[in-house]
């Protein structure tokens, strides 16, 4: 089912969050502003450490991983939406939209994902940054919609998306949401993935190599020029602009 050509829910502004020690982020309590008929567009950090799907729960050892890396400083968070493990920490921006869908056979899955891709795509493309949606083969949580930016050695992923859907009274309300590598350190977060991985004996393993940042996807397209003062809030504000185009 390909997406209406005006499909895009509106947003009156972009939030900024970072998460604090008292303050986790938390997504699925801002699904509750859809009960209200509202929509909510979030971009936050959050600090360091592993978000799960519920599914990864079926491992014999997840409990004892768990307490095992947050001692070593990477604590493990569960989430709703499906897919595999993705690191947060320094580097990475998070983009969360929440808005109602209506009904299950107004809306699917795909559409949800293709407006994601395409806000931060065009985003992307201002700062000289082409992107496509692709599958990344050894990237962590791979999926039909990742962004990815093209190399000589193939795709590199730079963006990875999710979605959850949850009813709200009489209709449904999304939560679509995408992990931006804007300034990671990303031989750093596969090798804790992969660690992480390992010892829950899931079979699983990532190739840094198929990562790309923003960061260095900027210097690849503008070389020898002065790279940007703070090119993460030059993102976040591109993104905020091309939420309501």
């Amino acid at each position: 089912m390909d997406a209406p050509e005006k499909f895009g829910p509106r947003f009156d502004r972009l939030e900024t969050r970072r998460e604090h020690k008292d303050q986790p982020i938390c997504e699925l309590e801002w699904l509750d502003v859809v009960r209200q008929g509202r929509s909510r567009a979030v971009l936050w950090e959050a600090k360091q450490g592993f978000i799960a799907p519920l599914s990864y729960r079926r491992h014999e050892r997840f409990d004892a991983v768990c307490a095992q890396f947050a001692e070593r400083g990477w604590p493990v968070r569960l989430r709703r939406s499906g897919g595999g493990v993705v690191p947060q920490g320094p580097g990475i921006l998070n983009l969360s939209l929440v808005y109602p869908v209506g009904d299950r056979l107004s809306f699917c899955a795909d559409q949800v994902y293709r407006h994601l891709c395409n806000v931060l795509s065009r985003s992307l493309a201002q700062l000289g940054i082409a992107t496509q949606p692709a599958t990344v083969t050894g990237s962590f949580c791979d999926g039909r919609f990742n962004l990815a930016v093209a190399s000589i050695h193939g795709l590199r992923k730079i963006v990875g998306t999710a979605q959850y859907w949850r009813r709200v009274g009489t209709q449904y309300a999304v939560l679509a949401h995408a992990l931006v590598l804007v300034a990671a350190d990303m031989d750093l977060l596969t090798r804790q993935c992969n660690e992480f991985e390992s010892a829950l004996g899931s079979g699983r393993q990532y190739d840094a190599n198929t990562l790309t940042s923003v960061a260095r996807s900027w210097s690849d397209a503008h070389s020898g020029e002065v790279f940007p003062a703070d090119l993460s809030i030059d993102l976040s504000r591109r993104i905020a602009a091309a939420l309501n185009q």
